[in-house]
């Protein structure tokens, strides 16, 4: 029985371990984290924050989910905390929420395994600032007629790596910045941690696990 115990241990593939980078209140950090309790593909295994008081923090806490503190100066000038995510066994980076621009060396350790999902339709409404309420007030602003979600790989300029998905939603006469929001919170929710299973499901594929 022992043999036949080791044996299902050294032909069953690890769960690929998902670190969430956020700055905020964590509303997708926690969608992302549910999404993968069960599953047998992924685990939500570190969360990264550079503010101190971030509700992301807190849902970390109480998920019981380790939680990395940045600090700017070393995320920028040295390898962007790169030793911390192999030490913890990091495969995939899922940006919800993080406001930092992501630094070459993880890039580099990480081609096309670090994501975003963007409150707009790329490559409208994207760069330095379009972020939260400034995008949905830049879109009311431009009278656009739809808006939505892109989801994207990243690369060294903001909002600008190789498009995933894009979902569209109407933008309706009376809509708020407030309002506009919560309409594409709910594709946020709904589409991206079905898209981060995706590619999880593909990297284990290409690696050749089960």
């Amino acid at each position: 029985m022992a043999d036949i115990r080791q044996n299902d241990l050294l032909t069953t593939p690890r769960l690929m371990n998902i670190a969430i980078f956020a700055s905020g209140a964590g509303t997708n950090a926690q969608k992302i984290i549910d999404h993968f309790r069960y599953s047998s593909q992924a685990r939500v295994a570190l969360i990264v924050c550079n503010k101190k008081k971030a509700g992301a923090l807190q849902i970390a806490e109480k998920e019981n989910i380790p939680s990395l503190i940045i600090e700017k100066e070393k995320f920028f000038s040295g390898k962007g905390y790169l030793d911390e995510l192999l030490e913890r066994k990091i495969d995939f980076i899922v940006l919800a929420g993080f406001l930092w621009k992501i630094p070459g060396p993880l890039l580099q350790a990480y081609a096309k395994r670090i994501v975003n999902i963007h409150p707009a339709l790329l490559p409208k409404f994207g760069g330095q600032g379009m972020y939260g309420s400034n995008v949905h007030e830049a879109v009311l602003a431009g009278k656009e007629s739809e808006s939505g979600i892109t989801i994207h790989y990243v690369d060294e300029h903001y909002d600008n790596g190789d498009i995933i998905l894009q979902i569209k939603c109407p933008v309706l006469d009376n809509d708020t910045p407030e309002s506009l929001a919560n309409r594409i919170h709910l594709l946020e929710h709904a589409n991206y941690p079905v898209v981060i299973e995706n590619l999880v499901a593909e990297l284990r594929a290409m690696s050749h696990e089960p």
